[in-house]
């Protein structure tokens, strides 16, 4: 499951069980996800928390870091069982503007900033999927 973290709305991505293909899940308030991630164990099994990491073009942290670095903290908090990755989420936006935009969604769809992020979401996810397979 990936996430990318905003101050105002979460994006969720999840992968099939044979961890093939990312899909977008749902764009959750940071206020509810606990309770949301709480319910949705329930029923599915989650094995890695994967969660972009927001950084400027030199490298150093963005200036909402800290917000994702106390999501983090409560993920670990709230889940122990379940491991947290970040990965590195520069260009993440502008990937999945585009994607949508080469979707052909309409103008007022590209406006939804929910879909933006679950679509981000949904390219974290499936390139942590894409980085591990290079790993073995």
């Amino acid at each position: 499951m990936a996430f990318d973290y905003g101050t105002k709305r979460i994006g969720i991505a999840v992968t099939d069980p044979m961890q093939m293909i990312a899909t977008g899940l749902e764009t959750i308030h940071p206020n509810q996800i606990i309770d949301y991630l709480k319910k949705y164990l329930q029923t599915e099994q989650v094995e890695t928390f994967v969660v972009g990491e927001p950084k400027q073009m030199d490298n150093t942290p963005s200036q909402s870091a800290m917000h994702v670095r106390g999501f983090v903290n409560l993920l670990k908090k709230t889940f122990p069982e379940i491991p947290v990755q970040m990965l590195d989420e520069r260009f993440t936006s502008k990937m999945a503007s585009a994607a949508i935009l080469a979707g052909g969604v309409k103008k007022m769809g590209r406006r939804d900033k929910g879909l933006v992020d679950t679509v981000s979401a949904v390219i974290l996810l499936q390139s942590w999927m894409e980085g591990r397979a290079f790993k073995f």
